[in-house]
């Protein structure tokens, strides 16, 4: 589904490199572009999902973020291990139920009307937390960039469908308009119709 969540597994692998096939959803209908019914391949019935050359498939971003990063360690696209491993699992895991959640509701034409505004001011206070941490250092992780960048860069792509700018959030602004830059980025957006 071009823009969706799927693009941080997309940049990931780009990132690191590794061969893979796209498989394009219709977020209406749940098929492929081959015409398979996706809930086949993932019953939970959203992207992404990552189907391994075992035939097993993995699903969710942060999981699938960590698998791309444990296939090629020597990319350092996560932090090996001890203290900061641990903080870029708290990242991704921020990110998703935090920030990627938040988006939900405000997506979703049954919301009622009424709870759109508390549900955009949630979504700000998570945000500020970033802005915080992001004007103390360039990436969410001291040593640099990491998967945890790229994912809150996806869902940061999401804030002008809400009618939200990124220029309340300057050092966030400032992380997404770098992350863009990335050579993956920039190949995974043009794979999927994005620019």
């Amino acid at each position: 589904m071009p823009g969706a969540c799927s693009l941080a597994p997309h940049i990931a692998l780009r990132e690191a490199g590794l061969p893979f096939d796209l498989v394009e959803v219709d977020y209406r209908t749940r098929r492929t572009t081959g015409g398979g019914d996706y809930r086949e391949i993932n019953p939970k019935g959203y992207v992404p999902a990552l189907v391994l050359e075992t035939g097993e498939t993995l699903t969710e971003v942060p999981v699938i973020l960590q698998y791309v990063d444990g296939l090629t360690p020597a990319a350092t696209l996560l932090p090996a291990s001890g203290l900061p491993r641990l903080r870029a699992l708290e990242w991704l895991n921020f990110i998703a139920t935090e920030i990627h959640k938040s988006f939900s509701p405000l997506f979703r034409p049954e919301t009622p009307l009424p709870l759109l505004e508390p549900g955009q001011q949630h979504l700000r206070r998570r945000l500020a937390v970033v802005e915080r941490h992001l004007r103390q250092q360039q990436y969410l992780m001291e040593t640099g960039f990491s998967l945890a960048d790229v994912y809150l860069y996806v869902v940061c792509r999401w804030l002008k469908d809400l009618n939200m700018a990124l220029a309340d959030w300057p050092s966030l602004r400032w992380h997404t308009d770098t992350i863009a830059k990335r050579p993956s980025v920039r190949q995974a957006m043009t794979q999927e119709g994005l620019i």
